[in-house]
């Protein structure tokens, strides 16, 4: 089974580092630092419950079904949360038979979803959430060349919301009672899109507004 290969993402400001063990106590200390800010993200809460997070992440990676991440805020060089490539799918080869069954992974995916994103309160709003966003699109549409990728959140998170429009993601719509909610209430998602035909005009806008070019 091939797999996609491990790698370290490198920015600016943010490395986004291959999500492992070693890094569990910055994480436990990350999420504690003020939970009201995750009233709609599920966030691991405590040494046992980050572990557990840790491992579950690790084994879908060792499927070829996720690329985790760790963030290393480089200002500070501390690791401020996670984050992950996701549902990766490959459609190269046959068709899986029977329909809806797991076929086999490869080493290229095809299309992708970003998820799990979550940061310490002392790194939300400065930035590490849009570059940790722009170092994924990158790899995912320039190295994997991917057909699309998609991103959602609770539709009530219009903090979220508004991070994925400012990406220039396209709305698609809202799935109603898709899943259950960080609140345990039932969650209706909205879900946006990149198309790899679109991701040069995003890449542009994502360049302008981290400050790495200048607007003409």
């Amino acid at each position: 089974m091939l797999m996609p290969a491990l790698v370290t993402l490198s920015g600016r400001s943010v490395r986004l580092e291959p999500l492992s063990l070693a890094v569990v106590d910055d994480l436990v200390t990350a999420a504690s630092e003020d939970r009201s800010t995750y009233a709609f993200t599920r966030v691991p809460n405590g040494r046992d419950e980050v572990v557990s997070y840790v491992e579950a992440a690790m084994a879908e990676q060792a499927e070829g079904r996720t690329m985790p991440f760790a963030i290393r805020w480089l200002n500070t060089d501390r690791v401020v949360g996670a984050t992950r490539l996701m549902h990766l799918e490959y459609w190269q080869g046959p068709m899986p038979w029977p329909p809806g069954t797991r076929g086999a992974v490869g080493d290229i995916p095809s299309v992708a979803d970003i998820g799990y994103t979550w940061l310490a309160a002392s790194a939300q709003g400065t930035g590490v959430n849009r570059e940790s966003k722009f170092l994924m699109l990158s790899h995912a549409f320039e190295t994997w060349n991917v057909h699309r990728i998609t991103l959602k959140a609770d539709v009530r998170n219009t903090r979220s919301r508004a991070a994925i429009e400012a990406l220039g993601a396209h709305f698609d719509g809202v799935r109603r009672a898709d899943t259950r909610g960080a609140d345990n209430t039932v969650r209706d998602t909205a879900f946006y899109s990149i198309l790899n035909s679109e991701w040069p005009v995003v890449r542009d806008r994502l360049l302008m507004r981290l400050g790495l070019v200048e607007a003409a």
